[in-house]
């Protein structure tokens, strides 16, 4: 029976396992596994092995020695996303190697064909994606301690020393603390389906609580990730080939497309969760001015790059009544101030992440500009990896979301 979006009197709504959105995790994988069957060791040992074999110059030579495996062994969803973890890993070393100017425009096909079928079946473009290097690229060093910075590690590293752990991981933690706010919002439905005003209150007050404390994972950032490792060296293994000038046309995959393609680098944007209570706080970024235009036609690009699961989720909230209009129209001032108090934590955090911006890339690249690069140079270094015109972006969207306060301070 299709719903009718426009009612407040909704029938209850629950989190169908087929979201792969866990209880406790939200949008994160939970305990992914760490090797895959013997006949791929080989993936592993090279996506193990990536900062030794990039310094010694033997990666790109060990990559085009392997042989092209079959993925029919391949079957179940961790072992999947496993091995879609560690050939992103090897592809964004293989294109991008020393991070110099010696960049590879083809991918082999001995890479390239397993990677592209495994990126079919899961429903996600080959390259290198939050959903790999975040959402299934860790594990606890101690099996039964907490899930916090000190008992983590990630699967794979880049070159850079630490910095792609500090950075991966404190994305997760951020992530983590969010998805708890996840298993609220089958109480707000039902709230807004029992016109019960302090049921849906109090599940407000949650949610803008668990953003709160995403921000406070956030600053997490600033203990573990050194700005010019990131920016001189993680971002360049972070990079895609989509508004790319070092790969103007994108990547061959050879043995799989005929043609180049063109794919964004791993961005916050591909981030569920941000999106998820957008939706639910029915925040919409398609109105408005040209910066807005073009602000949510990447994030809805973004959508794309993110698990098919959770795109059905999002999917799934869309269809949903408008809890702002439910909560306008019933005219209760608690309710509202519960309402905006998580419109305020969205806006707070994309307040935060426009410092980690400036602090982690715009700061870096203006200390690295020379007097004779030209504007488009800068503008390129001040990219994101997802290839937005970073600050312009995230300005864009925060300046949106605020818009979305029932009462203005």
């Amino acid at each position: 029976m299709a719903h009718d979006k426009d009612s407040p009197m909704e029938d209850s709504f629950s989190i169908d396992k087929k979201f792969h959105i866990d209880e406790d995790l939200g949008f994160i994988l939970p305990n992914p596994l760490e090797e895959l069957p013997d006949k791929y060791a080989d993936w592993i040992f090279i996506a193990k092995n990536l900062p030794e074999l990039i310094k010694t110059g033997q990666l790109r030579a060990k990559v085009e020695k392997l042989p092209q495996f079959s993925i029919d062994d391949l079957q179940e969803h961790k072992l999947q996303r496993l091995a879609r973890l560690a050939l992103g890993y090897i592809t964004m070393a293989y294109v991008w190697n020393q991070g110099d100017e010696d960049v590879r425009e083809v991918l082999p096909k001995n890479i390239a064909v397993p990677y592209c079928q495994l990126s079919e079946k899961l429903g996600l473009p080959p390259i290198l994606l939050y959903a790999d290097c975040v959402l299934a690229n860790w594990k606890k060093k101690d099996p039964n301690g907490p899930m916090t910075y000190e008992n983590m590690d990630i699967l794979f590293h880049f070159p850079g020393g630490d910095c792609s752990k500090g950075f991966f991981l404190v994305s997760l933690l951020v992530e983590m603390a969010a998805a708890s706010s996840i298993r609220e919002i089958p109480t707000i439905f039902q709230a807004i389906h029992e016109q019960n005003i302090d049921k849906l209150k109090e599940a407000l007050l949650v949610i803008s609580s668990c953003l709160h404390q995403a921000r406070d994972a956030f600053h997490q950032v600033y203990d573990h990730v050194d700005p010019n490792e990131f920016f001189g060296v993680l971002r360049i293994y972070l990079s895609g080939w989509k508004n790319n000038p070092k790969l103007p046309e994108g990547l061959l995959y050879e043995g799989f497309w005929d043609t180049p393609k063109q794919f964004s680098g791993g961005s916050a944007g591909q981030s569920s969760i941000f999106q998820c209570f957008d939706v639910l706080l029915s925040i919409q970024h398609s109105t408005g001015e040209m910066p807005l235009k073009f602000a949510n036609e990447f994030l809805q690009e973004m959508r794309q790059y993110m698990p098919k699961a959770h795109r059905e989720f999002l999917q799934s909230l869309e269809n949903r009544p408008s809890v702002r209009e439910f909560v306008y129209l019933k005219g209760d001032e608690d309710l509202q101030a519960a309402y905006d108090e998580c419109v305020k934590a969205m806006v707070n955090l994309r307040n935060y992440h426009l410092q980690v911006v400036t602090k982690y890339i715009i700061i870096p690249a203006q200390k690295q500009q020379k007097p004779e690069d030209s504007a488009k140079d800068t503008e390129t270094e001040t990219k994101g990896t997802g290839g937005t015109d970073l600050m312009h972006f995230l300005k864009t969207v925060r300046n949106n979301t605020q818009r979305f306060l029932l009462k203005d301070d």
